[in-house]
């Protein structure tokens, strides 16, 4: 059966008001985040000990209970490929919060992000609702697909470990954006095989699935945690709402059966779309005030480290004078 957006209706508008959840969910915790971070760029274990203690992580911590909730349920309605890129819709959502809470506007840059990455969505959205279809799930399917998503996560959080600023927090939300999407594919497979009746309750194949769940939930949160110590709320909400559908809806089509009504024409536009969300993400993380002011922090400190250089190159050139006899 292939859905129509009208078929899909309740489970987008269940997305809606998950992506609603998850931006005050990453509003809560940044800020929760970043009173105990003691380097600005990564959260150790006993700055993550003391974030149980803190009612604002708490309560982010609530509401993306709720909006995961919320998506389960949406993605047992609709494809992958419907359901997920809604989340992005959690991009505007949390920059409107940040500027209510900070009482500083958007720029530019940011605006142009957020823009891009809705616009690239919203389109995904639409092409994606009327072209793909829901099979059985292949054998194998979701062993390879968390195979594939933990080696993109390693080589991920390595970058992370050579790089700091945006790029870091890119970086981490971008690996935890992986274990997410994975998630939302697991989560459907799943779905597929207990109402499909072929696959009883106490199968290994169902167990390994709901364990893997599990497992990608503790690290694609831990993962986002450190981008929450590294990037303001907006990047890190961005970068998760546009890869992780991206994610979720390739290993959905390649390995979970949902392509065959995708056409070459649709896949390239498809493709496109998601260039041009990612295109938002890297606008919205560069050109964002935090961004700008540790840019701006850098330059000033090169330059007072480059005066206090040459101050004491030239104390050491002035020639002092003979000892008298």
């Amino acid at each position: 059966m292939t859905p129509t957006l009208l078929a899909s209706s309740p489970a987008i508008a269940l997305a809606v008001v998950a992506a609603a959840c998850f931006a005050v969910a990453a509003t809560l915790q940044h800020d929760a985040v970043d009173g105990v971070s003691t380097d600005g760029s990564r959260l150790g274990l006993s700055a993550f000990r003391a974030l149980v203690s803190r009612p604002g992580w708490l309560l982010g911590l609530a509401a993306a209970g709720a909006g995961s909730g919320l998506h389960a349920v949406a993605l047992v309605l609709s494809p992958l490929s419907v359901v997920q890129p809604i989340g992005v819709l959690a991009v505007p959502i949390a920059v409107l919060l940040t500027a209510r809470r900070t009482r500083e506007r958007p720029g530019q840059g940011v605006l142009l992000g957020v823009a891009l990455s809705v616009a690239g969505v919203a389109a995904f959205v639409s092409i994606a609702a009327n072209s793909t279809s829901s099979t059985r799930v292949p054998d194998f399917a979701t062993l390879i697909a968390g195979g594939i998503s933990l080696a993109l996560v390693l080589v991920l959080v390595l970058v992370a470990a050579f790089t700091r600023g945006w790029r870091r927090c890119v970086a981490y939300v971008t690996a935890g954006a992986v274990a997410f999407g994975l998630v939302s594919a697991l989560v459907r497979a799943l779905s597929l095989q207990i109402t499909t009746g072929l696959v009883a309750w106490t199968d290994p194949r169902l167990l390994g699935t709901a364990a893997g769940i599990g497992l990608a939930l503790l690290v694609g949160g831990w993962l986002i945690q450190q981008g929450f110590a590294s990037g303001p709320p907006e990047v890190v909400i961005a970068c998760l709402t546009v890869v992780d559908p991206i994610v979720a809806v390739l290993l959905g089509i390649l390995l979970l059966g949902e392509g065959p009504a995708t056409s070459g024409a649709a896949a390239v536009v498809l493709l496109g779309c998601a260039a041009a969300a990612a295109a938002g993400v890297v606008s919205l993380a560069r050109y964002h005030p935090d961004a700008r002011r540790a840019r701006a922090q850098a330059r000033a400190a090169a330059i007072a480290a480059r005066s206090d250089t040459a101050l004491s190159d030239d104390h050491a050139a002035v020639p002092r004078p003979a000892p008298r006899p």
